[in-house]
């Protein structure tokens, strides 16, 4: 079988003309008339700029999070520059200008398991400031979680987004994990950018349909055979991140996708199979961002109380129409979503008599999710 064309990959930084996010960009900005004037320099390591810098004109430039010289940061701030210097001992960039990647939130899994990631460490000082009460604290997060948004809405401008939402006990190993990684498969062969929660479960099973949808069918079988093994982040994350990387090193270089997670439920590790991480602290900014990000509908599996308050998170904007026209919304496996957490009636109940009225539906089996969710576009 041929190896079906690539899913489609978002568009590089939207930005706003003056934002600089590598030393290539600063060089070429240097280089220019009017020289930095009014730029925005994010998380830079500038200290082998210090004669460019001694030399440019930065009025009303911006450096967020950038390391300079001493008589460098001295002499822009002198110009009237707005200098956020670099926060030392923190086990995360809060002016970061990318989103992150698996093998940064992972790095040094290999050597001393998960505990000594950055994902971990950041994770271990959120625990340690979250309600501590100290200002600085809760603003870097902010300053953080801000970046992140910025970044994730370069990605994705003029992406078609789908979210795919479900539990997070969703193991490894089961037909329920291999349906949602069919589907996230199908999804990204369609063009569409797959959006989830970025966790273990049913998103991380729509991550890696999206990350194998580039090869062959076979690839996903033996793929699901492998991740078996280790079929949860419980007792062990170091294993079960292991045991994606390893996937991850058989089929290199997969199709994109986003994973969008947090570490208020930072118990929950971040999935490996999403290329683009979007990882929040404060859980409400990262809830309602992907849900509002997902404008080419959203996906939802069986789950738990999360789940639940994501179907009305979403329900909510589509019946006042703050968002415009309503998203599809496909509900998947109706003895769950109508015996077991009936949540279906009281969403029927609500869009009775509004647009979003036409934009929602429940389907019996993950397999008829996608033909589901191109039909309710079309509404």
């Amino acid at each position: 079988m041929a190896t079906l064309p690539p899913a489609h990959r978002p568009p590089g930084p939207r930005g706003h003309g003056r934002e600089i996010h590598t030393l290539a960009e600063f060089d070429a900005a240097a280089a220019r008339p009017g020289s930095l004037t009014g730029h925005r320099i994010q998380s830079i390591d500038l200290t082998g700029r210090t004669f460019t810098l001694l030399t440019a004109v930065t009025a009303d430039a911006v450096f967020l999070g950038c390391r300079m010289e001493p008589e460098a940061a001295a002499k822009v701030r002198a110009d009237g520059a707005l200098v956020f210097p670099p926060v030392p001992e923190l086990p995360f960039d809060p002016y970061r200008a990318r989103l992150y990647t698996p093998e940064e939130l992972y790095e040094g899994i290999t050597d001393a398991g998960y505990g000594g990631t950055p994902d971990a460490r950041a994770y271990a000082w959120f625990g340690r400031t979250r309600a501590d009460g100290d200002i600085l604290s809760s603003m870097l997060r902010s300053l953080h979680d801000d970046a992140v948004s910025d970044a994730l809405d370069e990605l994705l401008d003029g992406a078609r987004v789908v979210g795919v939402m479900g539990g997070h006990a969703m193991g490894r190993g089961t037909e329920a994990y291999a349906g949602a990684a069919r589907l996230g498969r199908s999804l990204a062969r369609a063009g569409l950018t797959v959006a989830t929660g970025g966790g273990p479960g049913a998103m991380e099973a729509a991550n890696l349909g999206a990350y194998l949808a580039t090869f062959e069918d076979a690839a996903l079988t033996s793929a699901l055979d492998l991740l078996a093994r280790a079929p949860s982040f419980t007792p062990s994350v170091t294993d079960w991140a292991r045991a994606a990387f390893a996937v991850r090193g058989l089929w290199p270089h997969g199709g994109d996708s986003v994973g969008i997670p947090t570490w208020f439920y930072g118990h929950e590790p971040p999935n490996p199979f999403a290329d683009h991480i979007a990882k929040y602290f404060a859980n409400a900014t990262r809830e309602d961002g992907l849900l509002a990000r997902s404008t080419a509908g959203i996906v939802f599996l069986p789950g738990a109380a999360g789940t639940v308050q994501e179907v009305f998170d979403n329900a909510t904007p589509n019946y006042y129409g703050s968002r415009g026209d309503a998203t599809p919304m496909v509900l998947v496996n109706r003895a769950h979503w109508t015996e077991h957490l009936p949540a279906w009636p009281l969403l029927e109940a609500l869009a009775a008599g509004r647009p979003m009225a036409a934009r929602i539906t429940l389907v019996d089996s993950i397999d008829e999710a996608p033909e589901a969710l191109e039909r309710l576009a079309k509404a």
